[in-house]
């Protein structure tokens, strides 16, 4: 159990932007907007309090859209924020930012601002719009020069994943405090995002060897490997190893849908992950939070039903990105397709025959 417990938290659909790889409009481009009127976000904001007083853990909320900033009360929920000491990340544009924006974030306590860059000029504003990658990178200062730390995500796919390097260095000479990507989840869109496990375990190997010439040359941009496969690279490379004393059973680190980490719609459902299609455990405003960690959720954290990753060495801190194999195969517990590791290379165990085809081994996580 981790200290802090973050909620992503969608107070409303509005966005300047109808992003290519967008959950929201996948689609649906002309979908209904929805916004949380502000006695809901009260509402959830104090039951979101009454959850981390029940089991014990620091609330941490990462707060999005749409674009949060264009909700009517969005000053008025950082307010709420302020006088409950509680911090803060904004997930959101940059088409709103400028100096004077950015120092009330920062006196509200946001902690961190993020923004995306989905590939160099031509193709991210492709994913976005016109301008947009001007403005994202333009206001990194804005960000930096309130005192909030800026990041910069990218959505990596089929369509943009030989642009990463590109990228690191656009986001490194704008003065991005932190970088990390995650992959592309398979939404109902076109875009298509059918990186082979080789081509991804390159773009891996890639990115390792540039990260390390930044760090040699003391870049102050902290590079981020969010994506869980980073575990096996490094397993791999000998960079990570497990450690000696790791009890079978435990859960150590990956994927933190259903361990540290929910999502909360406009709408008011409670996903167990934003990127897991069809992933609704509650609503906030029929349901306590509480409640619903110890019912619903329980679907989420059943680890030994992963197909692959039930057999893998690194089970205890890696699995994938169900939501991946999710939106590829319509399974959480299906195989991530851009995971190599296999029987071959030593990190499976042999495929044994059990219920519904999973492996089976009573000493397994569940």
């Amino acid at each position: 159990m981790k200290q802090y417990f973050s909620f992503q938290w969608h107070i409303t659909d509005e966005c300047d932007q109808r992003c290519k790889h967008c959950y929201i409009f996948s689609g649906d481009v002309c979908k209904k907007i929805d916004s949380m009127t502000w006695e809901q976000m009260q509402d959830t904001f104090y039951n979101c309090l009454d959850f981390c007083k029940v089991y014990d853990r620091l609330p941490y909320f990462y707060i999005t859209g749409g674009d949060p900033i264009l909700h009517p009360d969005f000053w008025k929920l950082l307010e709420l924020f302020h006088e409950n000491n509680i911090p803060f990340t904004i997930l959101g544009n940059p088409f709103h930012l400028n100096d004077q924006v950015c120092r009330e974030l920062k006196f509200y306590g946001c902690e961190k601002y993020q923004l995306s860059l989905d590939g160099l000029k031509e193709t991210h504003d492709w994913f976005r719009k016109d301008g947009s990658y001007e403005s994202t990178l333009n206001a990194v200062g804005c960000i930096n020069r309130a005192g909030i730390r800026s990041v910069i995500m990218t959505t990596v796919s089929k369509a943009n994943y030989m642009e990463i390097t590109g990228i690191i260095d656009a986001a490194v000479t704008a003065g991005a405090n932190v970088f990390s990507f995650s992959r592309y989840v398979p939404s109902g869109g076109e875009l298509d995002a059918s990186m082979t496990p080789q081509e991804y375990r390159r773009l891996l190997e890639m990115c390792d060897k540039k990260f390390k010439e930044y760090e040699d040359k003391g870049c102050d941009t902290y590079f981020n490997k969010k994506d869980h496969l980073w575990t096996l690279y490094e397993y791999e490379t000998g960079a990570w190893k497990l450690p000696p004393d790791t009890c079978k059973g435990m859960i150590y680190g990956g994927c933190n849908c259903g361990n540290c980490h929910l999502t909360i719609l406009p709408t008011g459902d409670i996903y167990a992950c934003r990127r897991v299609s069809g992933s609704k455990v509650g609503n906030v405003f029929e349901d306590r939070i509480a409640d619903v960690w110890v019912t619903s959720m329980e679907n989420y954290r059943n680890y030994a039903n992963f197909y692959k990753c039930s057999r893998c060495t690194l089970l205890a801190f890696c699995r994938g990105c169900p939501a991946v194999a999710k939106g590829t195969s319509g399974d959480f517990y299906g195989d991530d397709p851009q995971c190599w590791a296999s029987e071959e290379n030593g990190l499976l165990k042999p495929q044994k025959k059990s219920n519904g085809g999973r492996y089976n081994d009573e000493s397994s996580c569940t």
